[in-house]
């Protein structure tokens, strides 16, 4: 038994693997026992496959493919979804980013195919459980064909997101391809959202409701109500984004965590911070603000690998090559300093003492506290009796220059003793938690032309932050985006939330001195990979304009 793929998948992966000779990937022969045929024919059987759906899906946060995950082949691939924004320099980075950040892009470029080939493999694979959802009739419970459906649809709406983010107009496709096809043609933007609106109308209709009889990590109606919340806004459907961001908020099973909780409350922190300590982003952990979590939790089967999810590597300063400092959990094990924050949002202190600016942060914001900014680093090395315990100076030469010391959020810091020089994170990431959703509310509102309601909306998410409440004078989208870095800065994908929200230009525009000068629209758009365009030889497949 052959396994198929999407024949977008098959294109790009027969160019990329051909010239090396991995032709043996294609034709891969499956064990007998875990073909398609054989394996989706029982509920324990779709479990299976859902498991490796999952896994699939979670490896977008995967670098150099250990352990078998699908790989994007260098490091971290999605902070080139935060590079060219309004928040990060991508300065002497490393060379994947280089292009992402300049506006140098093109169609040949290494995660530009990558994005593509992940997205379209998520896709094959819920597609290929959606056919067989349909064959089967051999199920434990009359409900299981509906869940292992909704779980397909969800994954698929999940890529088809990113592809309409980044391409604009993609190939839908809902099927496996059997017949080797060379002439696919672009759906237009509107018609492949509305098909990702109806795949998460489905999954909130049929996924299951209370997260507490559930795994950590298992999708439920409210994660896709969260999502389907997201993609009326890009469709500007305001209303039906309100009624879907309230069927989370309203469901009872979530509540911002407004105390301390989970492992580590009984040390020196506040209640923002706890959300990122090891171990409390799932709701065994006592985590009620977690919708979705992707789980890489250490020394676990099924869990995270050293390829997976850098992202403190790329948020962390290079701490470890000035003198007086040696690699520490505490400070999070090692960073590479491959995005560093810009000082309009971030500030270079948390009060305005001294001619020091505490960004877009008031004093009494939490999240600005140095438990999430550390601001204030002190040399390590007690070996080095002349610094050791004394206060070291960031400078514009380790903010923008070695990249060695600047104000680093805390919520990435990973470190374990055992190994300091550890690449993956090892730490469950929430994907989904409740304080976006009510920005995503609050977007629905200013939509709406409603700026008192999504204050209030605002206004909850800020009153766990201990910040002033804002007022209905003060809402605007730019207002909102603000807020958005202050709960989400890293967590969100920023180039999505600028190109979904039409600012992307403007934005790029008034705060990224790198390349603000010469931002156009078209950039909000990456190229079509020119592999995609060339083996569609029997039909013109359009590049986007500008590349």
């Amino acid at each position: 038994m052959k396994r198929k793929y999407s024949i977008i998948y098959t294109l790009l992966l027969a160019l990329a693997l051909g010239a090396c000779g991995c032709k043996d990937f294609l034709e891969e022969d499956l064990k007998s026992q875990l073909a398609p045929t054989n394996t989706f024919t029982s509920t324990y059987g779709f479990e299976v496959g859902s498991a490796g759906l999952y896994a699939l899906t979670r490896s977008e946060y995967n670098t150099f493919g250990e352990g078998g995950a699908f790989l994007h082949n260098n490091a971290t691939p999605y902070e080139a979804l935060q590079a060219a924004t309004d928040i990060v320099d991508v300065i002497n980075s490393d060379a994947s980013l280089t292009a992402f950040a300049n506006l140098t892009l093109t169609a040949q470029e290494r995660f530009v195919l990558s994005y593509w080939n992940w997205s379209y493999s998520v896709i094959s694979s819920a597609n290929e459980i959606l056919m067989y959802a349909d064959i089967n009739t051999n199920w434990d419970n009359a409900a299981d064909k509906e869940r292992f459906q909704a779980e397909a649809r969800f994954f698929r709406a999940y890529a088809y997101r990113t592809l309409l983010y980044l391409y604009g107009d993609v190939p839908y496709v809902e099927t496996i391809q059997y017949d080797f096809q060379l002439d696919f043609t672009r759906t237009p933007r509107a018609e492949v959202l509305q098909r990702v609106v109806d795949d998460l109308t489905f999954a909130a209709q049929h996924l299951p409701g209370d997260p507490d009889q559930l795994q950590d990590g298992k999708l439920t109606k409210w994660a896709a109500y969260h999502l389907l919340s997201e993609m009326y806004l890009a469709q500007k459907e305001y209303a039906s984004a309100e009624q879907a961001a309230l069927q989370v908020i309203n469901s009872g099973y979530f509540q911002l965590m407004n105390a301390r909780f989970g492992k580590g409350a009984d040390k020196p922190g506040d209640v923002f911070s706890d959300l990122f300590i090891e171990n409390n982003q799932n709701r065994k952990g006592g985590n009620k603000e977690s919708i979705w979590v992707l789980q890489f939790e250490f020394n676990t089967i099924g869990g995270g690998t050293n390829s997976d999810d850098w992202t403190r590597r790329a948020w962390s300063p290079k701490y470890q090559d000035i003198s007086g400092f040696v690699l520490a959990d505490t400070l999070g094990g090692r960073g590479l300093a491959q995005i560093i924050p810009m000082k309009w949002w971030i500030g270079t202190s948390r009060t305005n003492a001294s001619g020091n600016a505490p960004g877009i942060f008031e004093a009494t914001d939490i999240r600005n506290s140095n438990y999430n900014i550390k601001r204030d680093w002190y040399y390590n090395n007690s070996n080095n009796a002349a610094l050791y315990g004394k206060k070291a100076v960031i400078t514009e030469q380790t903010w923008f220059s070695t990249k060695s010391l600047f104000p680093a959020l805390t919520k990435f810091f990973y470190g374990r003793a055992e190994n300091l020089g550890l690449t993956g994170s090892y730490k469950d990431r929430m994907k989904f938690r409740l304080s976006e959703t009510y920005l995503l509310l609050a977007e629905a509102y200013i939509g709406q032309n409603n700026p008192s309601k999504a204050a209030e909306a605002i206004n909850i998410v800020r009153a766990r932050a201990g910040a002033s409440p804002a007022t209905a004078g003060q809402v605007t989208l730019d207002y909102l985006l603000d807020e958005r870095i202050r709960e989400l800065v890293g967590e969100e994908s920023r180039r999505f939330t600028l190109v979904r929200t039409g600012k992307f230009l403007e934005r790029v525009k008034a705060y990224n001195g790198l390349v603000g000068n010469k931002v156009q629209e078209y950039h909000a758009l990456w190229p079509i990979p020119q592999a995609i365009i060339d083996a569609n030889r029997d039909a013109v497949f359009t590049q986007n304009p500008g590349y």
